[in-house]
């Protein structure tokens, strides 16, 4: 496994590229999770999806599929004049369009994603998106590769098929856990119900250098995705950076959709009275009266801000955003993900 520095002027280098897996290797744990979001998760939704992938299908692409006779309304660049001569009869050459996907995962690794309830935080969902998608796509014949970004490091998968590459972007994802300011692996019970939502509000500005920088995140994928690809962001979307250029750029070569996991209790945080809170990305902690109508006000307002300028920019891209909150089912909504999609104009 190699790192490299979270900077756009650094590509990250390919760590995993899923040939030398080896079935005695792989963790255990990760391969329970992975077997019963199958039977909970990824199968519901492959009834939902049958037939909505192909890996080939006829076209005009480069291999040679067959020759067959000229009917009108066929492109007449396609006539092979030579077999038409000998057969007295105009003939056309067939061809098979490679139509095999490379879907691209970039999940967000930040410490920002360490909050919430143990066992049902940003993280865990983060962990069960990338395995179930990785699952359904590479199920339809196609390549999955990841893209793990935390701030000053980046971690790739290269595109890989079948249940050996969910494993290996499982097993990658327990080895880069979110860990809290203390250094204890989120995993472990380090989900204390954290205020980054209240350092977001008027007046708390982050330390510079700390938090997410999501044009470095951008340009992470940028740099290993070569063809046109589909990349799905999984993230908070929580972090500093100009990020609405890079992922302008991002879209008008790849098709990009983001799927942005918002912690329950962003929205409505318990009126627990005086507390100290803590921003899961920087550290900096602050004593707050959470039951204080004023507080609330102002996080309210700062958190509604940000989901303004959050849509506003992935509108502007182009790409579409997809809220994945941490209390429902994520069947459900993963199947409205796809309601939204195919809805979605042409």
């Amino acid at each position: 496994m190699t790192t490299t520095p979270g900077s756009p002027a650094a590509p990250a280098r390919a760590a995993h590229d899923g040939r030398d897996a080896r079935p005695g290797r792989r963790d255990a744990a990760t391969d329970r999770l992975l077997r019963r979001l199958e039977w909970r998760v990824v199968r519901p939704l492959e009834g939902r999806l049958q037939g909505a992938y192909r890996t080939t299908q006829r076209g005009s692409g480069f291999d040679l599929a067959g020759l067959r006779a000229y009917v009108e309304g066929d492109d007449a660049r396609h006539i092979d004049w030579n077999v038409t001569a000998r057969m007295n009869e105009p003939h056309v050459r067939e061809f098979t369009e490679d139509r095999e996907l490379t879907v691209w995962l970039v999940l967000d690794r930040s410490t920002s994603m360490a909050a919430g309830v143990p066992g049902r935080g940003k993280d865990d969902v983060l962990v069960e998106l990338a395995l179930v998608l990785t699952r359904l796509f590479a199920r339809g014949g196609n390549r999955v590769g990841a893209v793990l970004y935390d701030t000053g490091a980046v971690r790739v998968v290269r595109p890989g098929s079948g249940r050996t590459q969910a494993l290996l972007i499982g097993e990658d994802l327990a080895r880069t856990a979110p860990h809290g300011r203390t250094g204890e692996p989120a995993a472990r019970g380090a989900r204390r119900r954290r205020g980054r939502s209240a350092a977001s509000a008027p007046g708390t500005d982050p330390a510079p250098g700390t938090t997410t920088d999501l044009a470095a995140m951008l340009a992470s994928v940028a740099s290993v995705a070569r063809r046109r690809s589909l990349v799905l962001v999984v993230s908070d979307l929580i972090g500093t950076g100009e990020w609405e250029r890079p992922l302008l750029q991002l879209a008008h070569r790849h098709e990009v959709v983001a799927l942005r996991i918002v912690d329950a209790a962003d929205d409505d945080v318990p009126q627990a009275g005086l507390v100290v809170v803590e921003d899961a990305e920087t550290g900096e902690q602050l004593f707050v009266d959470t039951s204080d109508p004023l507080f609330r006000a102002r996080l309210r307002a700062g958190v509604d801000a940000r989901d303004a300028a959050i849509l506003a920019g992935t509108r502007r891209a182009g790409v579409p955003v997809h809220r994945i909150t941490t209390d429902r089912d994520l069947v459900g909504q993963l199947v409205d993900v796809v309601a939204r999609t195919q809805a979605r104009p042409a």
